[in-house]
């Protein structure tokens, strides 16, 4: 038996006054979407946290990227093992049917996920170290990173430290699926690190070989 009730109030007058606007004046692009599929440029891989606003950020149209959210913008190395994969799956999907011409890991500051992170692996949060917490063992794909953030950094630092990790984990992790590097190493695809301060609206770009982040 389903428990779906109905939409709260509030999301139901947003979509009324959504489709009397902003669709009703753009019909036309909408069919077109519609009709033709999509063709996005970009994969982005985003936190689920609500302040990161992908499409706010770089300003774009409906139909511009393919977004995958999940917690910490994470990526989990190559494991074709026939389990559940979300995040390999929308990976595969992106590279290999849409042929999109870069994937972005965009981080964010003050991630939940990371601060998860962190208390679980400082053993102050047990109930993340228990196999049956979804969340713990999806941060597990964070522990080598924790470790090597934990000898340069403490304090405060480590939060924006492994928050950065995170990204820099994902996209080495990026590079175990055979179809991508095989597209990077042929110049069809290029990966990009990005990391954003939600207060100061700034955003930092990771340089692979240094794996420091730089301002843009």
């Amino acid at each position: 038996m389903s428990h779906a009730k109905p939409l709260p109030s509030y999301l139901v007058q947003r979509y009324h006054g959504w489709k009397a606007t902003t669709h009703s004046e753009n019909r036309a692009w909408y069919k077109r979407l519609a009709t033709e599929g999509q063709r996005p440029r970009a994969m982005v891989i985003s936190c689920c946290d609500s302040r990161v606003h992908v499409t706010s950020i770089f300003g774009a149209d409906q139909g511009e990227f393919f977004i995958h959210r999940n917690i910490a913008n994470l990526v989990p190395a190559y494991a074709p093992d026939g389990d559940h994969h979300g995040t390999s799956a929308a990976v595969e999907y992106a590279v290999t049917a849409l042929k999109v011409a870069h994937v972005i890991v965009l981080g964010h500051s003050n991630c939940g996920g990371i601060q998860g992170c962190l208390d679980m692996c400082t053993g102050k949060a047990p109930e993340l170290e228990k196999s049956t917490s979804f969340v713990g063992r999806w941060m597990d794909i964070l522990r080598p990173g924790y470790e090597r953030v934990s000898k340069t950094h403490e304090g405060d630092a480590m939060q924006t430290a492994l928050e950065k990790e995170a990204v820099a984990v994902s996209l080495e992790n990026l590079m175990t699926f055979p179809f991508i590097k095989e597209a990077v190493e042929n110049d069809m695809l290029t990966l990009h690190g990005l990391w954003t301060e939600i207060g100061e609206g700034t955003l930092e770009c990771l340089d692979s070989n240094t794996r420091e982040f730089s301002t843009l």
